[in-house]
């Protein structure tokens, strides 16, 4: 079986060796090790390890580090199962560019989960997804309550230009990592219509943004952005089909970086290994 371990605690001597030790130790076989510090000197650590583990199993495993390195190195970590793929969601309004790009890229193997339904506020994507053989769910605008019975066994969900906002109380009794795109570089034009603000300020970057969702609206800690370079020839409208093809390539790497357990959220900053 396959395994990923996450870790971040206060950095010191000795952290990458008591972690390395321990599997080794428990007859696991290391496959990639990374790691970040803050600083060496009393800054914040941060590591990705996976490995296989040919015997036993990873729960068991799991509880005897907590014991014997966790607790005494005082870190917050987590253990996760390289071979299950992680249930996601995917929320949507009109715009369909980011769901079908998901869509097509789950087809082909790029994306390591299972797609457990799509969700909408509007009836117009149940051929396009149905085709790809996932269940569509037409959920009209503000029903949060069957959202969250929709979405109750789910370990990801993945805003694909869902222009609504979800609640603080959505996202806490949902308590499972939200996705989402926004079509700007944040922290520039968050919120509404960032592409004619953009256009009516003159920029010459445009771009687009994959972070975690949080309460406070697109405020979020960023997983990743990317960017396009325009000029005084733009419109708003050619901005916006510039962008879609940002908001696809950003969003895909954030998912596929998020399945693959690459990324530790610390504050409001993210670490993507």
């Amino acid at each position: 079986m396959n395994g990923r371990l996450l870790i971040t605690c206060p950095d010191r001597h000795g952290i990458v060796a008591a972690v390395a030790g321990f599997l080794a130790g428990s007859g696991a076989n290391i496959i990639t090790s990374d790691q970040h510090s803050t600083d060496p000197e009393g800054g914040e650590f941060f590591m990705r390890m996976e490995f296989t583990l040919e015997q036993g199993d990873l729960s068991a495993l799991g509880r005897a580090f907590g014991q014997e390195v966790g607790d005494r190195l005082d870190m917050r970590w987590r253990l996760t199962d390289g071979g299950r793929p992680k249930r996601m969601a995917i929320l949507v309004s009109k715009e369909d560019h980011c769901l079908v790009d998901l869509l097509w890229r789950h087809r082909r193997g790029e994306l390591d989960a299972d797609i457990a339904l799509v969700a909408s506020n509007h009836p117009d994507h149940r051929a396009d997804v149905e085709g790809f053989g996932i269940p569509y769910h037409h959920v009209p605008y503000p029903n949060e309550p069957e959202l969250l019975e929709l979405l109750n066994d789910v370990d990801l969900v993945v805003l694909a230009r869902y222009m609504r906002i979800l609640s603080g109380g959505f996202l806490t009794t949902l308590d499972t990592p939200v996705i989402n795109i926004h079509h700007s570089f944040l922290p520039a034009f968050a919120g509404a219509n960032p592409y004619q603000r953009a256009f009516e300020r003159g920029v010459k970057i445009i771009g687009a943004t994959a972070h975690y969702v949080t309460e406070e609206l697109d405020a979020g800690p960023i997983i990743e952005q990317d960017v396009a370079r325009v000029s005084h020839r733009e419109h708003a409208e050619t901005m916006v089909r510039l962008g879609r093809d940002i908001e696809r390539t950003v969003l895909a790497r954030a998912v596929k970086w998020h399945l693959e357990d690459r990324v530790l959220v610390h504050g409001n900053r993210t670490v993507v290994f």
